[in-house]
């Protein structure tokens, strides 16, 4: 959500490293050589080498936790974007239309993206198809940027009209290759996940920011129904079947509120950090030793999560898990600054996320992205605490944020990255010939994936440039 211009500048620079991380790995794992590697490249339940669905699979690889981290870090982030829009406590009518007219945008962010992408638009595409994918980037471009202030509203109007304008233009004259036009069933799911988290997520923000033990309670209450719905005949599996809003409202995807909620508990807990700015512990600073080992113990709960759970060692897993948990609370009291500092106050929640959807892990057949357990969302809410606080680690404590300078402009251009990742950098790859010159040589299936890592890079510096001259497209 875009800032006022008097709106303080609160910022976590380790959530835009986990946003950033998010969407880099979101892109790279759609490069990834299709079939060939083994089943942890690629999401769990679509093995190769034929990648059918199979929802029998338990486990998870480190492709399934790209989307879960984006959540999270969305809504880690509405603490940051919304707290300076509520004015002496009281919630205007003009923050809950700005809140649906976001829901809208992303939803036809969603129609837009999908439509225009090269691979949707030719099953062979050319240098045409590519030209076609540029230009609606660029009025893309115009819808979504936010304008400098000092240009006026006027400019930025017209811009905007000219964008929506070359838009509707294009969807009106394209033809697929099933002989199809423009459909609004032709969708990014991603995308219009997200617009139903912007709007459910934020309204139950704004409403519990004072009262967790009400947030918690929506949790158990959406868990109530997750446990009722399935049995066939109830009023509740009847009413959950109804789509009133057609593709627009979709009542399934509110089970991302699993991971949307906790993501807003943390951004609490980090927003009044980073606002108060309070003094942690003693005068002294914290062990640089203490800070590294934080770090690194942070961001083992992943490894230890991805090889445990995929490879269905799942008692172990725990075991490690409370082991690391375990030297983590020791290192963190050991440290006076550590032991009085938001970080302790960060590892409580994501340790009960984590032991609570370890726990839960046999529960619906094992820990699977589709169809998603929650097991899934609670230990995925769990490791995206804990990779903020390695992230943490590094840009604020041991003062490195450069370190993470690529990860931060990218989550803090999210929506860029995103459509540059397909509208931008496939096009530009395909017509200066750098995909095929990149497959003249890295034409094995693990030289795919440093090819797929080489374009990913690629695009992130393209959004770091504009990152850099402040050219943000509106989130």
């Amino acid at each position: 959500m875009e800032k006022s211009a008097s709106a303080p500048a609160v910022r976590s620079l380790a959530l835009d490293a986990l946003r950033g991380f998010a969407i880099l790995t979101m892109i790279l794992s759609g490069r990834v050589p299709f079939g060939v590697l083994p089943g942890w490249m690629y999401h769990v339940q679509v093995p190769p080498p034929a990648h059918k669905f199979n929802p029998d699979i338990p486990g998870i690889s480190w492709v399934d936790l790209v989307f879960p981290f984006f959540l999270f870090s969305m809504g880690a982030a509405f603490p940051f974007a919304l707290n300076s829009r509520i004015k002496e406590g009281k919630i205007s009518g003009s923050l809950i239309l700005q809140i649906l007219k976001r829901g809208l945008l992303l939803a036809f962010f969603a129609v837009v993206i999908q439509h225009v992408r090269p691979t949707v638009l030719s099953k062979s595409p050319d240098a045409v198809t590519y030209l076609f994918s540029l230009l609606a980037f660029i009025f893309m471009f115009l819808i979504f940027w936010r304008t400098p202030s000092s240009w006026g509203k006027n400019a930025s109007l017209t811009l905007r009209i000219a964008g929506y304008a070359g838009i509707a233009v294009m969807l009106y004259l394209i033809k697929y290759p099933d002989g199809s036009g423009f459909k609004l069933t032709r969708y990014d799911i991603i995308i219009l996940v997200l617009a139903h988290m912007v709007v459910f997520g934020a309204l139950i923000w704004i409403w519990t920011r004072d009262n967790i033990m009400a947030r918690a309670g929506i949790l158990l209450l959406i868990f109530a129904i997750r446990l009722s719905s399935p049995v066939t005949g109830s009023w509740l599996n009847d009413a959950l079947a109804l789509q009133p809003g057609g593709w627009l409202f979709n009542v399934n995807f509110l089970k991302y509120l699993f991971i949307v909620i906790p993501g807003t508990m943390a951004g609490d807990i980090i927003y009044r950090h980073y606002k108060n700015n309070p003094a942690e512990g003693s005068a002294s600073a914290p062990g640089k030793l203490n800070i590294i080992n934080l770090a690194l113990l942070s961001f083992s709960f992943t490894l230890i999560c991805l090889v445990g759970l995929y490879t269905r060692n799942v008692f172990l897993t725990l075991l490690l898990t409370l082991l690391n948990g375990g030297i983590m609370y020791l290192v963190i009291k050991s440290d006076e600054y550590f032991s009085k500092s938001y970080i302790k106050a960060l590892f409580t929640p994501g340790m009960f996320f984590l032991i609570f959807g370890l726990l839960l892990e046999p529960f619906e057949g094992g820990i699977k992205k589709d169809h998603s357990t929650m097991s899934y969302y609670m230990v995925t809410s769990g490791l995206a605490v804990f990779m903020i606080t390695g992230f943490t680690m590094i840009t604020d404590y041991l003062k490195k944020p450069g370190w993470l300078k690529l990860l931060i402009d990218n989550g803090q251009n999210p929506m860029l990255a995103y459509a540059g990742g397909t509208n931008l950098l496939t096009p530009l790859a395909g017509l200066l010939f750098i995909d095929s010159f990149l497959s003249g040589f890295l034409n094995t299936p693990w030289l795919g994936v440093l090819k797929g890592i080489l374009l990913t890079l690629l695009l992130a510096y393209m959004v770091r440039i504009f990152t850099h001259y402040k050219i943000y497209w509106r989130t």
